[in-house]
């Protein structure tokens, strides 16, 4: 009797583990890359020492051309553009949320006022990124590929405006730039968080 139960035991390992090889097999072969697909590597991007923080606005981008000067400055010049928009983006969230806090009687107006100085400052500011990082490639088809990130400090955005801000006289009445550096801060935070 104790035979046939481990030779029943036996049987029934054997089963589950045969099957269960099974499904390990079925499971790697879903793995298998869409066809027609091949996965790109990127430089410079993706990473989360690449991405924006609270303290740090980042942006990567990639240029390419038969020069390789010009691939550098094409990457530099996408990066710029990418990380204008980005603080932009974000200077239109600050902007609309403190204009609304401030209940200010013409908030159309002050919009327009807020966000033109802040168009202003980022341009200025937008000179002082600091490269974190910054590879090049040769293509099989004998191109150049610069791949770049890129970073400013959030902090100076935010001065740059607040000062900005303070100086126009219209504004000024209405301006309180503690109030405007916290609801910085939120948007900033909402960034890191998505």
């Amino acid at each position: 009797m104790r035979k046939l139960s481990y030779l029943i035991a036996a049987i029934l390992m054997i089963a589950f583990i045969s099957t269960s090889c099974k499904s390990k097999k079925e499971v790697t072969d879903n793995k298998k890359k869409p066809q027609g697909e091949e996965l790109i590597t990127s430089y410079c991007a993706g990473e989360k020492e690449f991405m924006s923080t609270p303290e740090l606005f980042r942006a990567s981008a990639v240029g390419e051309s038969l020069d390789q000067m010009v691939s550098k400055k094409k990457a530099m010049s996408n990066v710029k553009a990418e990380l204008a928009g980005l603080i932009q983006t974000t200077m239109k969230g600050v902007i609309d949320n403190y204009v609304k806090s401030a209940e200010a009687n013409n908030v159309e107006g002050l919009e327009e006022r807020y966000e033109g100085n802040t168009r202003e400052v980022i341009n200025q500011n937008i000179t002082n990124l600091r490269v974190i990082c910054e590879k090049q490639t040769k293509t099989a088809e004998g191109n150049y590929k610069t791949y770049i990130c890129v970073e400013i400090n959030a902090d100076g955005i935010v001065k740059g405006v607040g000062n900005k801000l303070s100086a126009d006289k219209e504004l000024k009445i209405d301006y309180d730039y503690e109030k405007f550096k916290k609801t910085f801060d939120e948007e900033m935070k909402k960034m890191e968080n998505k």
